[in-house]
């Protein structure tokens, strides 16, 4: 369909066509940053940054500490655990799945590939995983995670996926879905109101965002006003009334900002005039609050994303005992559960390549958050007389013991 994309590869010097993802040459012209843009903000009105992928990401990866932390926390977490890979016979310490995850595509490393599939899947709610065939068929030769915000679904007529397009500067490739050896892995997040694409943590804790990053403003324009005012300068005439000419009115700015305001000038005492008297001022009530709000909306961030705002260092959250226990809690509640997805589906992905049924889990054993429960979990099946071998170690997550 793209062919006309190609130049001719015929002729005595024509060149084998090596295997190299098919939304390259869509993306090695293309220079822009993307087609989303936070909605404007008018004069007197309320900013609330649009409901678009790419628009979340910029406010709550981008432009927010909070949500980019917790991001690259759950994302680096994900990819950092050991994998194991196994089948009905056991595992396998040495397997062609292995050595393709352990160096995906010539830029990215296992590492770096899952901690891009795992952040597209906190900030959209879905994760794209391209597979490029090898020359000679059988397991891929590549994969590569793609953008979400580049990519579209294409309903069948049974209401499943039938294929994807994936646009860049106007132009489109389309993946056809077969029943096997599918070239796209699509990953997604729950949602309930929609057939086809997942639910972000940004967009459910875009609310947070949005006043977190306000907060932040709001602290930025304090500061680049001396952080707060300080005072006024008030005038009054001889019978109490009356005002500056605005020759005075212009003396009078002039010589404040450059003898009362900036680092060097502080504490200087300040000369009046006959008329001229100084109001100190301080922060109102309301502006104290200020401070509370931004916490609050940081702790809303984490919770959306299932990070323990104790991990952040966010003050006020007594959920957990110590950190050990948060931590703990951490892998548990969020990031194993969000790995299993993810390999559950690139397993049974690959395993359609293979045509045999293989199993890619996180070793729980190799998790050294979780060593104080996998030492209790050891200690209580050992202990247990009345099982068997077999069953102890069926109960541990261990494959029969070869005969």
């Amino acid at each position: 369909m793209f062919d006309f994309f190609r130049k001719p590869n015929t002729g005595a010097h024509a060149v084998p066509e090596a295997k190299a993802s098919a939304v390259g040459p869509l993306t090695a012209g293309f220079g822009g940053a993307g087609a989303g843009r936070l909605v404007a903000q008018g004069a007197s009105g309320v900013r609330w940054t649009a409901r678009d992928t790419v628009s979340l990401t910029r406010a709550g990866f981008q432009g927010n500490p909070v949500g980019f932390r917790v991001v690259r926390l759950l994302s680096e977490a994900a990819a950092a655990l050991p994998l194991v890979l196994q089948d009905c016979d056991g595992r396998y310490e040495a397997h062609p799945v292995l050595d393709l995850l352990r160096r995906p595509n010539p830029a990215q490393g296992r590492a770096e590939f899952l901690e891009a599939a795992y952040a597209q899947l906190l900030l959209s709610g879905n994760a794209y995983l391209e597979a490029v065939a090898a020359p000679e068929g059988g397991l891929p030769g590549e994969l590569h995670v793609l953008r979400s915000d580049r990519m579209s679904v294409v309903p069948g007529a049974d209401g499943w996926p039938a294929g994807y397009d994936y646009a860049v500067g106007g132009r489109k490739h389309r993946f056809t879905m077969t029943d096997e050896a599918a070239p796209i892995c699509h990953v997604r997040a729950f949602h309930p109101l929609d057939d086809h694409y997942g639910l972000s943590a940004v967009e459910a804790a875009a609310t947070a965002i949005d006043v977190h990053n306000s907060a932040s403003r709001w602290s930025k324009a304090l500061l680049d006003n001396a952080a707060r005012p300080s005072g006024a300068i008030v005038y009054s005439g001889p019978d109490g009334q009356g005002g500056l000419t605005n020759e005075q009115f212009e003396r009078l700015q002039h010589e404040m900002e450059m003898h009362h305001q900036g680092a060097r000038n502080a504490g200087r005492p300040m000369l009046l005039e006959g008329g001229l008297d100084w109001k100190p001022m301080g922060f109102s009530p309301s502006d104290m609050e200020f401070h509370k709000t931004k916490e609050a909306a940081a702790r809303e961030i984490a919770l959306a994303f299932g990070v323990p705002p104790m991990l952040l260092g966010i003050p006020g959250d007594a959920t957990y005992a110590n950190y050990q226990e948060a931590n703990r809690a951490f892998y548990r509640l969020t990031v194993l559960p969000m790995a299993a997805k993810l390999t559950d589906a690139l397993s049974h992905w690959l395993s359609g390549f293979l045509g045999a049924s293989l199993v890619l889990r996180p070793d729980l054993d190799q998790v050294p958050a979780l060593s104080i429960e996998r030492e209790a979990q050891w200690r209580r099946v050992s202990e247990a007389d009345f099982l068997t071998e077999a069953e102890k170690r069926a109960m541990l997550g261990l494959p029969p013991k070869a005969e």
